[in-house]
């Protein structure tokens, strides 16, 4: 079978789909990864055949531009994911569609469709994985006639959103609704003679790598594919370091990959988090690219400040970890049992720190009201008191009792085949 990745060029979302794509390669499958250019040196190192496919998109050159970080924090459509329908209007939902469709979707996918369209005529797939806002992918498994799949990186936000919002405009006066997400879509997949429906909104079925504890309400008409998260943090080289048992409590320190090099806030929030830890009796790892670590300055004496160590290999030797609440990063310490203390600053980062804390797996201390006291306050808790710890193992032993990638690679076979 031939299978194809296709996802904007955005490495945490790729990374999350690897174990599935060496899957399918090691049950004898032929698979591609097909993205913009700027993803070629990621992909190629997974050992995956890489397809580059249009023009780079510029997202995060325009969220530099333009700091878009606070407008997502309160703008429409996403920030009110988890409120009662009550509080979800008409209003609200379309003027989120309004916004995310231009600036965010428009923006990943255009420069890629043309092409992406024409390698899967030319290479003719039989499925088509796409990732969670990568719906190019879709038109073109529909344009050239494969399967295919939506590949989640976090609780699906996307389809309880659109239920909403179908819901809502279902309610208005006819000559007042509007769909910018149908109209969009739409008019692309015309050029190929594809006509719209939903199933290029949340794909034949749904890819999850998240437990029970962590999904959102969703249409009970979709199809869910669960799959167990399998960390994977890119090529890495485990130091002699993190081969020694700690002789203190080990907290890493990470706010991924995207936070520190996207965002203008990056290096403030990082520092003030080393603040917020210097006090502790314990020994911080606190992860920065070598570019970043000089603006930094000096350190506490008890942080170990590192380049690059995959947080797969550093998340067993930790006691708890403190991040930004990125789905990967804070899976891998959950695939681990690592209490966690969350600083969400955007887009559903707050609603996943939330959800972990209801499980007594982590405590959330919210960005805008940070200092280094409560950062220091927390860690302590999370260090002293063991049922946080008890709280993440709950959380990790869901996720070991979910599919794993063979599992699914199965799955799919059968779907495609029958």
């Amino acid at each position: 079978m031939r299978v194809l990745l296709a996802v904007a060029a955005e490495k945490p979302h790729f990374l999350g789909m690897v174990p599935l794509a060496w899957a399918l390669r090691a049950a004898g499958h032929e698979v591609r990864v097909a993205s913009q250019p700027a993803l070629g040196p990621v992909v190629s190192a997974t050992g995956l055949p890489f397809v580059p496919v249009g023009r780079d998109h510029g997202f995060w050159r325009t969220m530099k531009v333009f700091d878009l970080h606070d407008t997502l924090n309160d703008a429409p459509l996403f920030g009110r994911v988890t409120a009662p329908d009550d509080q979800v209007s008409w209003e609200y939902l379309l003027e989120g569609y309004r916004r995310v469709v231009p600036w965010w979707w428009r923006m990943v996918n255009d420069p890629m469709e043309q092409d992406l369209v024409a390698f899967c005529r030319e290479w003719r797939p039989d499925l088509v994985v796409w990732g969670s806002v990568s719906f190019a992918g879709a038109i073109a498994a529909r344009a050239c006639g494969a399967a295919h799949v939506r590949y989640l990186w976090g609780a699906d936000i996307f389809a309880r959103t659109r239920a909403r919002f179908l819901e809502r405009m279902a309610e208005q006066p006819e000559a007042d609704r509007e769909d910018p997400l149908a109209a969009w879509l739409g008019a692309r997949a015309a050029r190929y003679g594809v006509e719209f429906s939903e199933e290029l909104v949340h794909g034949q079925a749904t890819v999850e790598q998240v437990p029970a504890a962590l999904r959102v309400d969703t249409p009970s008409h979709l199809d869910y594919l669960p799959v167990r998260y399998v960390p994977y943090n890119g090529r890495a080289v485990v130091p002699r370091w993190l081969r020694t048992p700690p002789e203190r409590p080990r907290i890493a320190l990470t706010l991924g990959t995207t936070l520190m090099s996207q965002d203008r806030g990056g290096e403030t929030l990082f520092r003030s988090l080393l603040e917020g830890l210097a006090d502790l009796d314990a020994e911080v790892v606190a992860t920065l690219p070598a570019h970043e670590q000089a603006k930094l300055g000096a350190v506490p004496p008890n942080t170990r400040l590192v380049d690059y160590v995959p947080l797969h290999a550093l998340a067993p030797t930790c006691a708890a970890m403190v991040d930004h609440g990125g789905w990967g990063t804070v899976l891998t310490g959950l695939a681990h049992g690592v209490p966690q203390v969350i600083v969400p600053s955007w887009f559903d980062d707050p609603m996943l720190a939330d959800m972990l804390a209801a499980r007594g797996a982590s405590i959330t201390v919210p960005h805008r009201r940070m200092t280094a006291e409560s950062v220091s306050r927390s860690a302590s808790r999370l260090l002293d008191d063991p049922s946080f710890a008890r709280g993440a193992a709950g959380v990790r032993d869901a996720m070991l009792a979910m599919p794993s990638p063979a599992d699914l690679a199965d799955a799919l076979v059968r779907r495609v085949h029958g």
